[in-house]
């Protein structure tokens, strides 16, 4: 097998991991699962500045890259809002990300920035709607009656 047709899968399964990954950091803040907001077990107060806000972003933006609708549009939000997420919340407290605590939101930031340029992959909705609008926009010829 070459290297080269391992890409798209590979590419594929990334998104879907960065997506599954940003959904339940969503969820977490959003509905209090898997410890809640940064492990304290409660969901953020809905509407409130920036958290709630940043929750429902990690949410929907991470369920359209985890099944690759969107996805373009999608990881461009993402990544702009963690890029936010480091400058506001955690640059303050130091440069470096070991420093300030902003490694996850550096990582996600630049995955998401990943995604938005390589595309979703093969295994991705974008791709099947892709490959169906195109199969039904190739116009069918048709026989006129000769006159």
């Amino acid at each position: 097998m070459r290297v080269d047709r391992l890409g798209p899968p590979v590419l594929s399964l990334f998104r879907m991991v960065i997506g599954l990954l940003f959904l339940l950091h969503g969820m977490s803040s959003l509905f209090g699962l898997f410890g809640g907001a940064r492990g304290t077990g409660q969901a953020v107060p809905v509407g409130q500045w920036p958290g709630w806000w940043a929750a429902l972003i990690q949410a929907v933006c991470g369920a359209l890259v985890l099944v690759g609708l969107l996805t373009r549009p999608a990881a461009l939000l993402a990544s702009g809002s963690m890029a936010y997420a480091y400058f506001v919340v955690h640059q303050p407290d130091g440069l470096l990300p070991l420093r300030n605590g902003g490694e996850l939101a550096a990582l996600f930031c630049w995955s998401f920035v990943l995604v938005a340029v390589l595309g979703p992959g093969g295994w991705a909705l974008d791709s099947v709607l892709g490959r169906r609008r195109s199969s039904t926009a190739t116009p069918t010829p048709t026989l006129t009656p000769a006159r």
